[in-house]
């Protein structure tokens, strides 16, 4: 304390002033500091720094009182400014960072978790007509699980992206009825079902448990409870110092203007009120049948339902159903799922919490062969690279070891076939390594998907949806490995190839002995555009249709569940066909059967007319207004930037725009570069379909369609033992299918079968 000078006042050249305590020349201590414009810093200093606590008061008005350290807002204030807004809640160097609540002048509130400045995390936002929204937020915006309620007793449940309703989700009305369905930016889009008022409805809970939270008053509590913590977790950006400009050097140079407009402290303003234009339009689409259907108070199980579809809040499609009709489908449905967990936990070593330490290990083999793999220098593969000796072994023990670091998982050793070859195949598909590392071994890391087939396989796909990672048998590895130098010069050969991209083929063995094998494949349905319809066709009719019973959202439809032809602009049709038919003759080649086209199609309604029109989506310069998806010229620098593997392949020429290089234009989505299997324009046309039941009915014949495709399940070899299997099925159900055994005439069959889906246009 001896060496802490007090002085009454000190004057500076620029006209700065301060008074208070001093220590080797810098403030140190209580002090106030008065800036020549007026503003006015009065508390505790350490070194010449803001630190401890103190109150600060712009020229213009605004104020913070609360802690500081090095100069910056760090800890609790609170932070007014003289319209009226008010922030109360913690900082981080000079930002709202944690638990905070903030009125802003129009008398909105928000309350809950912030990250530099936004609203990000689990939080509370109260509109001043009366509307109310609870759930989490990202930068700032609606986005992931969460409850809006409107003041008219509308409510929403459900799953945000952007600002937008977007995913699963209840809508409940104020007079009682339901809709259960799926949005995709707002609108509904997908199947659904409607329960009108006083009717019968499935226990709401259970439902929202399948999003992982209970209900809605638990949700926020525990959410902020948790991000309570992260009010200290480390910034990623840092901004300029308020006391920036006292120097060590010189008692206080360039004091002169202050160094941050208090403005940009509430550079956050309050969120424009969606309760108007959602309540509105909800109810334009739900309106007619609430006010008709709320008359029938029948508690029964007589009570109707509808069953309906709808394309960007355009109903296409209704099936009128009694309630005792859902409740069993619903029952058959739990029935099935159950059968297909047994299956798919057919080894033991995936119960519990197997699957995660799988999920671990993985990650932390990926890891390690991508950093071992990628310093190597670029160079051409070899014969050797192919061979048994090509693998990288390593045990990764959880304590770690002098290679691998520490772990949370089991003990597990690791083999990683083919690196080079891998490697160079992730070059060609234009994958950087960086990347493929941040996908597949990020700190969101994977998710298990249910077995989409009868394999029993397991599946994980990547936090942002680029990859697929699939367990296989022995016998479909032993055939990976023995068509890989053909696969390798057909991919390279074939740059516009449909053939499914592999990414990385590996093996964990765990304590016990006991493999797992996994390859990483790319996901051909990471896109933007809600895809409605999957199909697995595979030009065959033995057991190649779908219970309706069993259908929902996530049904992988079968060859003749497939009621619509597909039709294309002439080059491209040709081009899709010709290629179709090039991997075809490499399948035949390895001696492969029973592959499939995976067909992905978004829809879009016919003459659509939506909220979107007075809502125009920005995507960077590029303004596009709502109307149905167009062919325009390819311009690479104003493409919307996609985040799945879909890069590699030639743009494509189109007929109609006089065979130049196209664009597609999505309404309310983005431009997107068209390429074989990936984005490619349709007009869907529905054929007669047997089997719809009298109470369906389907609004349209056409609508314009956005296909994606690939060739895949192409671990299939042809043996003797699978043509015995195959003719007693063929014989059994159908003897023309006999031609399923014989990799060239499977070839043929499917080429043929794909042209009637793909027909010329008349």
């Amino acid at each position: 304390m001896d060496d802490i000078e007090r002085l009454s006042e000190k004057t500076f050249p620029n006209g700065d002033i301060y008074s208070g305590d001093f220590k080797e020349l810098l403030p140190n201590g209580k002090g106030k500091y008065t800036w020549s414009d007026g503003t006015i810093y009065e508390g505790d200093w350490e070194e010449g720094k803001m630190t401890g606590k103190g109150q600060i008061i712009w020229s213009k008005g605004a104020k913070y009182e609360g802690d500081f350290s090095g100069g910056y807002l760090h800890g609790f204030g609170t932070f007014t400014i003289p319209e009226g807004s008010f922030y109360s809640g913690n900082w981080r160097m000079n930002a709202q960072y944690g638990i905070g609540r903030k009125q802003y002048s129009n008398f909105d509130t928000y309350e809950g978790s912030w990250k530099e400045g936004v609203h990000d995390g689990c939080g509370m936002y109260c509109w001043r007509g009366g509307n109310t929204y609870i759930g989490h937020w990202k930068a700032g915006k609606m986005s992931g699980r969460g409850v809006m309620k409107w003041v008219n007793g509308d409510l929403f449940d459900g799953l945000w992206l952007n600002g937008f309703r977007h995913g699963s989700g209840i809508y409940r009305f104020a007079d009682g009825g339901y809709y259960i369905g799926t949005w995709s930016r707002g609108l509904k889009d997908g199947n659904g079902t409607f329960y009108p008022a006083g009717s019968k409805h499935p226990t709401l809970n259970k439902w929202s448990r399948s999003l992982g939270y209970d209900d809605g008053k638990n949700f926020l509590s525990h959410n902020l409870s948790l991000n309570s913590e992260e009010g200290s977790a480390p910034t990623q950006s840092v901004k300029r110092s308020l006391s920036e400009k006292i120097s060590i050097g010189g008692i206080l140079k360039k004091t002169g203007q202050k160094s941050h407009d208090s403005s940009l402290l509430d550079k956050n303003q309050n969120l424009c009120d969606p309760a108007r234009d959602f309540t509105c339009h909800e109810s334009s689409g739900m309106s007619s049948h609430t006010s008709d259907e709320g008359q029938h108070e029948v508690h029964d199980n007589n009570t109707l339902i509808y069953e309906r579809e709808y394309l960007q809040d355009i109903l296409i499609k209704e099936r009128v159903r009694k309630y005792a009709e859902l409740t069993c489908k619903t029952k058959q449905r739990k029935t099935f799922n159950v059968k297909k967990a047994i299956r798919s936990s057919c080894l033991d070593i995936f119960k519990g919490n197997r699957s995660y330490y799988l999920m671990l290990n993985l990650q932390l083999g990926i890891r390690y062969t991508v950093g071992k793999i990628t310093p190597v220098p670029m160079r051409e593969v070899r014969y050797s690279d192919f061979g048994d000796r090509a693998r990288i072994r390593m045990y990764f023990p959880r304590k770690g070891s002098q290679f691998t670091p520490p772990h949370y998982s089991i003990d597990f050793h690791w083999k990683d076939y083919c690196p080079m070859v891998f490697r160079n195949l992730r070059e060609m598909f234009k994958l950087d390594a960086a990347e493929y590392m941040m996908s597949m071994c990020g700190d969101d890391g994977l998710r298990e998907l249910a077995s989409p087939g009868k394999s029993g396989s397991i599946f994980y796909l990547s936090h942002d949806d680029r990859f697929v990672i699939k367990t296989l048998k022995k016998s479909e590895l032993k055939v990976l490995l023995k068509m890989l130098p053909k696969y390798y010069e057909h991919v390279k050969e074939h740059e516009n190839t449909l053939i499914t991209k592999f990414f990385g083929l590996h093996r964990i063995t765990l304590r016990g002995g006991r493999k797992v094998r996994f390859v990483v494949m790319g996901n051909m349905f990471c896109t933007e555009l809600r895809v409605h319809r999957r199909y697995d066709l595979k030009g065959s009719t033995v057991g190649r249709i779908t219970n309706k019973d069993k259908i929902d959202q996530t049904t992988t439809l079968k060859d003749l569940d497939l009621s619509y032809e597909f039709h294309m602009d002439k080059f491209l049709r040709e081009s899709l066909l010709e290629q179709i038919r090039l991997d075809c003759e490499f399948l035949e080649s390895q001696q492969i059967i029973d592959y499939s086209l995976l067909l992905g199609v978004h829809l879009r309604a016919p003459e659509q007319k939506t909220l979107l029109e007075t809502d125009a989506i920005s995507q960077g310069e590029l303004t596009i207004p709502p109307t149905r998806p167009i062919l325009v010229n390819h311009e690479p620098n104003i493409l919307s930037k996609t985040p799945g593997p879909h890069s590699r392949g030639n743009v494509l020429r189109a007929y109609s725009l006089g065979d130049k290089e196209v664009d597609l234009l999505v309404p309310g989505t983005g431009r997107f570069r068209v390429q074989l299997g990936v984005y490619m324009p349709a007009q869907a046309h529905r054929k007669p379909h047997h089997g719809e039941a009298d109470s369906e009915y389907e609004r349209f014949e056409d609508y314009d369609a956005v296909l994606f495709m690939g060739i895949i399940d192409i671990l299939q070899e042809y043996n003797v033992k699978k043509k015995l299997e195959h003719a007693y099925k063929s014989l059994r159900y159908n003897p023309l299918e006999i031609s399923v055994v014989d990799p060239k005439l499977y070839a043929k069959r499917f080429n043929n079968f794909l042209k009637t889906v793909f027909p010329d246009l008349p």
